[in-house]
């Protein structure tokens, strides 16, 4: 399904396997968001089509990760380290690449966030901590894999400038949306505990930029770490 004239879309995701799954148990803990409830790892790839292959996947050498403060005023303009991905994400990868669908005469760079927020009765799981933001790539796909005794994560699309969100949903397992992050902001509620026990959400949020607009290298990491106002190309 393409983008709405609203610039996003819901898919079905296809079925990961089942050590996908059994992978976030080893997510370690994000020391930048999250107060101590998000896990995350985080790898980086070079994504290119053919008619042959159709998309396929270059994995990129790991690199810490930045963005700028003006996209996540909570833990931009710094180096995060992360370990990297254990596990394939790249067939769902590909199903949102196609649900766009991106142009295909471009090389992508992508920024693949693999990460469990987790709940408590005493505790929630702030999802965007930064609030209401765009990412500041060309367009981004947040897919939901398991909801494990969670309640809130509810998903708000928003208008620029807007009081209200234009959009509010309920991403299920099997589930992503697909967005114009350019156009478009966007928000999650807190993760909450449904029966007063621990519960988690796992999630994988893919972020594509134009190989020539690419979130990856050293210029684009001084440009980041220096809240330059747009990102550099290498």
């Amino acid at each position: 399904m393409p983008l709405t004239a609203q610039r996003f879309s819901v898919i079905e995701t296809p079925a990961v396997q089942q050590n996908v799954l059994d992978s976030y148990d080893n997510c370690p803990v994000d020391e930048y968001m999250g107060n101590g409830t998000r896990y995350k790892r985080f790898s980086q790839y070079r994504m290119s089509f053919t008619e042959d292959a159709g998309w396929t996947f270059s994995l990129l050498p790991h690199r810490d990760y930045t963005t700028y403060k003006k996209f996540n005023n909570v833990a931009g303009g710094i180096r995060r380290g992360y370990l990297p991905i254990e596990v394939d994400f790249t067939p769902l990868i590909r199903a949102g690449a196609e649900g766009f669908p991106l142009d295909t005469q471009d090389d992508w760079q992508i920024n693949v966030h693999q990460n469990r927020t987790r709940a408590t009765g005493d505790k929630s799981g702030p999802l965007t901590p930064e609030g209401v933001h765009h990412d500041g790539h060309e367009f981004v796909m947040i897919a939901v894999l398991r909801r494990n005794n969670v309640g809130g994560g509810l998903t708000r699309l928003w208008e620029p400038g807007a009081e209200e969100p234009f959009w509010s949903g309920t991403l299920e397992a099997g589930q992503a949306v697909l967005l114009d992050d350019r156009a478009i902001a966007h928000d999650v509620t807190d993760v909450l505990s449904a029966d007063g026990g621990p519960g988690h959400r796992d999630i994988v949020i893919v972020a594509f930029s134009r190989w020539s607009e690419k979130w990856y290298g050293d210029d684009h990491d001084e440009a980041a770490l220096n809240d330059a106002t747009e990102p550099s190309a290498m």
